[in-house]
């Protein structure tokens, strides 16, 4: 697999085939990641038990039937503070608008806070077709509010259809995969049948070293973190040579993320590395890279996640 996209488009317009945009909204941590990497049935988004992990949107490619289904796997919609949370919030409802219904994803035991009224008021008014999926149900002990929970939430957010999964286990999935396939659009597949992603592979690797710092550091510095992947070799061996640049806000930060004696990012590129080599099928030559830099105010970055630049204050 090289670096460069080139897995063209199938075109494939059999007879009955349909495809689609299905945006998966929701809180931070409500399991969207989670629920497509499952419908994908590979990894394309990364995922953390901290929230906030999904910066961009992500775009997982799943074949259910005749169906060709592109799962946009959106940031959470929460408070934002700072223009990085603002545009992720931006993000998250384009990804919405733009595709061809949506899957509003909430955690079954977390479904009175904050950000699920924060969710359910932004879908109010907004001509988006919209399918409710409770998550998580596998770890509720007692499953006998879920009912009345979900004619809650379909009371206020108008929702077609609704759904009790576990994005982790797998219940409930195939019953919302089969309802998205029914629900999109009639037409030919836009991508090869064995595509699960349009994400170009620098950008994947990126996040893949992203989710171990996400997994190995903790409290603020992973939020205060980016990942750019700054050359890409094919050598002659058959191998890959990938060298990443990981930028933090603060000094005192570079040298959490060295670690003593380079410990901490000798484990985070063994991590990385290791997935990457999954990922490419191939062996991967990772070299990391700790620069300080005001990131979170460099419009390059935004562009790179496919982000708008907020001004300031909006």
């Amino acid at each position: 697999m090289s670096e460069e996209d080139s897995r063209a488009a199938s075109g494939s317009a059999g007879p009955g085939t349909r495809f689609g945009f299905v945006a998966v909204i929701g809180a931070p941590n409500a399991g969207k990641s989670t629920l497509v990497n499952r419908l994908v049935g590979t990894k394309v988004s990364i995922v953390s038990r901290k929230v906030q992990t999904t910066r961009m949107r992500v775009r997982g490619i799943a074949i259910v039937g005749n169906s060709q289904l592109v799962l946009v796997d959106t940031p959470g919609i929460f408070a934002p503070r700072r223009r990085l949370d603002r545009a992720m919030v931006e993000a998250a409802w384009a990804g919405a608008a733009e595709a061809d219904l949506a899957v509003a994803l909430v955690d079954a035991a977390r479904s009175g806070d904050g950000d699920v009224d924060r969710l359910l008021d932004g879908l109010a008014g907004r001509p988006i077709r919209r399918a409710l999926a409770l998550n998580k149900v596998d770890r509720l002990k007692d499953k006998s509010p879920l009912l009345a929970l979900a004619a809650s939430l379909s009371a206020r957010g108008g929702f077609e259809a609704v759904f009790m999964i576990s994005a982790r286990t797998g219940e409930g999935v195939e019953d919302l995969a089969q309802y998205l396939a029914r629900s999109v659009p009639e037409g030919p597949w836009h991508y090869a049948a064995d595509q699960p992603s349009d994400m170009p592979l620098r950008l994947l690797a990126a996040e893949i070293t992203r989710e171990k710092i996400y997994d190995l550091l903790h409290e603020e510095l992973p939020y205060a973190s980016a990942v750019e992947t700054t050359a890409w070799q094919e050598r002659s061996d058959g191998s890959v040579r990938i060298e990443q640049t990981i930028y933090v806000e603060r000094e005192s930060q570079r040298k959490i993320v060295i670690g003593k004696g380079g410990a901490t990012i000798k484990l985070i590129s063994t991590e990385a590395r290791r997935e990457l080599a999954e990922i490419v099928e191939r062996p991967v030559h990772l070299f990391l890279f700790v620069k300080v830099r005001a990131w979170g105010d460099d419009p390059e970055r935004y562009r790179e996640l496919g982000l708008d630049f907020p001004a300031k204050g909006d």
